[in-house]
């Protein structure tokens, strides 16, 4: 197809595709801009091995030089980790309108939940795991302020696993916003909505999913249905590395003053919380994000493998 003249698969990525095994996607925006250096690279890289180990093949993705990479080498993946550092090779943050333009002025650019699902599935990857995704801001009423990844759900078809909605943001909206354009809200194992570093956050999810089978028969129903957008599959941080939404609460709130007396907002809005929050919890709020993106990879790489091997079997008895 066309778009493949903009789209560089590395030799992994690409052979598994070809034969068919199973693929998860990873973001390249929390080694660029979620993370402080060197933790940024140092889980870029378990997260790797961590789909590796489990049965699949990572598939980091991001921008270099203007090319979509799915499946990033360890040297460019180093080079999104230094961005933190201040080289003269910068590396912006890509959502869905900045993706035509970083690929055609040739940049670098680190793909957010919304731009890492456009090109996941240009490459055909079904699956993708991240930490937690954007929605509607809190004063969203009045800033507008609302994350482009709300809209790629509902109508690009790429299952994301995630600890559920970040918890900066108004949740409750969020989930309104998400019923409004279709996309189902999938909890594993569990009835309730986690919200990021804490495991329930009194709302409920559309369906709880017992295993990996089910979410992966999920998948390939909405395939056969020819249905736009994608699935959100929300997977609680493990107990022991949960955090209590009091306490969270408290850090957001003096996060958002921060944000608000620095005039702080857009895009830079996410990352700048989260920095405010990991100094406040004296880095409680990074080894909660830690924790819980590992747990969704290996969720991910389950149902990736489910995905892969029900539509194999539904190829074999066609």
């Amino acid at each position: 197809m066309a778009l493949n003249r903009f789209l560089d698969l590395s030799p992994d990525v690409n052979n598994a595709m070809q034969i068919g095994s199973p693929v998860v996607a990873l973001e390249s925006t929390i080694i660029s801009h979620g993370l402080p250096s060197p933790t940024n690279l140092e889980l870029a890289r378990q997260l790797e091995q961590i789909v590796r180990d489990d049965g699949a093949t990572p598939a980091t993705i991001g921008i270099s030089k203007g090319r979509i990479k799915v499946g990033m080498s360890d040297v460019e993946i180093s080079n999104f980790a230094e961005r933190v550092q201040g080289n003269d090779n910068p590396v912006e943050k890509i959502s869905r309108r900045d993706l035509a333009t970083a690929i055609a002025l040739g940049k670098n650019g680190s793909t957010t939940v919304a731009a890492t699902m456009i090109c996941a599935q240009l490459a055909g990857i079904r699956v993708f795991a991240t930490g937690g995704i954007g929605g509607v801001h809190r004063g969203a009423e009045s800033s507008m302020d609302i994350s482009a990844d709300l809209l790629e759900l509902a109508q690009t078809r790429v299952c994301v696993v995630c600890a559920g909605p970040k918890a900066i943001l108004d949740i409750p909206r969020t989930m309104e916003v998400l019923e409004t354009h279709g996309v189902p809200v999938l909890g594993y194992g569990t009835s309730d909505l986690p919200a990021f570093y804490s495991r329930n956050c009194g709302l409920k999810v559309d369906q709880e999913l017992a295993d990996a089978a089910q979410a992966a028969a999920i998948l390939r129903t909405r395939d056969t249905l020819d249905l736009a957008g994608g699935e959100l599959i929300v997977n609680p941080i493990p107990e022991a590395d949960a955090l209590t939404p009091g306490e969270i609460d408290g850090w957001i709130e003096k996060a958002l003053q921060a944000a608000s007396a620095g005039g702080i907002q857009g895009k830079d809005i996410t990352p700048y919380l989260l920095d405010q929050m990991a100094n406040l919890s004296s880095g409680r709020t990074i080894k909660a994000n830690l924790a819980l993106i590992k747990n969704n990879v290996r969720v991910a790489v389950k149902i990736a493998i489910s995905y892969t091997h029900q539509r194999s079997n539904s190829l074999g008895t066609a």
